[in-house]
């Protein structure tokens, strides 16, 4: 997730109506979202943190929030219960909602944006099975919406925008960017979708099977490194961690880590190397990669 890291991982869930808390990529804002409705904007100085704003205007529990990076502005994604989406920006000190998504007809439960080298894009998971992609370009909104899941959408995440594997130039520049994200159904499957610039549509390139009951979240390593990494945190109380050296993600392998509770959420830290995971009997647990193979949990942590 990159500098966007999730702190709900770290104990701000100990109040059960809180279902986000999301520090901006500079760590100096903290956006909440809770079941009454409403977010919360905190300014953030050392270890203390003072409310400066309540965004109020959707019309049941906000589920997700997530910042933009700051080249596209102070803007705020939020999803809500409703089915909405809202985009918020703050000018001069005032926040306002500056667009209105209705795409959904139920929850919409997590929002991502994508890396900024491939645009100023949007995916949002819905309950209602689809997953839809805004972008803002020219000046102007647009989207896209399709299924993806028959029986609900729970979580998306973002692929790098360099894909392990893909060719450089001699100036460093990439050779295009891919546009390429996970998602995690109550099918109990992860699927990894691609753009494509011929046909203008999101295509399944690719379903990660093994979980055994619904897919609660997934999350995509922000490292490019020789591998991609995606972890998928699950209700069967597993997390599978994929990896794979395709540049064209076709053949993954997967290590199953075993968790004593309902995964929920899945993390990873800013340079990749750390996954943290959030299970249901209010743990989080970090876990790393040894030199030798194979993953370990190095910490746990109880609320």
């Amino acid at each position: 997730m990159g500098p966007n890291m999730v702190v709900d991982l770290l104990s701000i869930e100990a109040n059960d109506a809180q279902h986000d808390a999301v520090l901006d990529y500079y760590g100096r804002r903290l956006a909440t979202c809770s079941s009454d409705k409403t977010i919360k904007i905190f300014e953030v100085e050392g270890e203390s943190h003072r409310l400066v704003e309540t965004l109020k205007g959707h019309e049941g529990a906000v589920w997700c929030v997530a910042w933009a990076h700051p080249k596209y502005g102070n803007i705020l994604a939020s999803s809500s219960y409703d089915g909405k989406v809202f985009i918020w920006r703050e000018q001069n000190s005032q926040w306002q909602k500056i667009y209105e998504v209705a795409l959904h007809s139920a929850s919409v439960n997590l929002v991502a944006w994508a890396p900024h080298e491939a645009g100023c894009l949007l995916a949002c998971a819905s309950s209602d099975g689809n997953v839809s992609v805004l972008e803002f370009k020219d000046n102007a909104w647009s989207h896209q919406v399709f299924q993806a899941c028959g029986s609900g959408v729970n979580s998306v995440s973002w692929a790098p925008a360099v894909v392990p594997g893909q060719i450089t130039s001699a100036s460093g520049n990439v050779a295009g960017t891919a546009r390429r994200f996970v998602t995690g159904g109550s099918d109990c499957q992860v699927k990894i979708w691609e753009y494509s610039p011929e046909t203008n549509s999101y295509n399944n390139i690719q379903i990660l099977p093994g979980h055994t009951d619904w897919v609660r979240d997934v999350a995509w390593s922000p490292t490019v490194l020789s591998k991609s990494y995606i972890a998928s945190a699950s209700q069967d109380k597993t997390v599978r961690i994929w990896t794979t050296s395709d540049p064209n993600l076709r053949e993954w392998k997967s290590t199953v880590l075993n968790v004593e509770a309902v995964a929920w959420r899945v993390s990873w830290s800013p340079s990749g190397n750390v996954l943290a995971v959030s299970t249901g009997d209010n743990r989080v647990s970090l876990w790393k990669e040894r030199l030798s193979g194979g993953w370990e949990c190095v910490k746990t942590m109880e609320e």
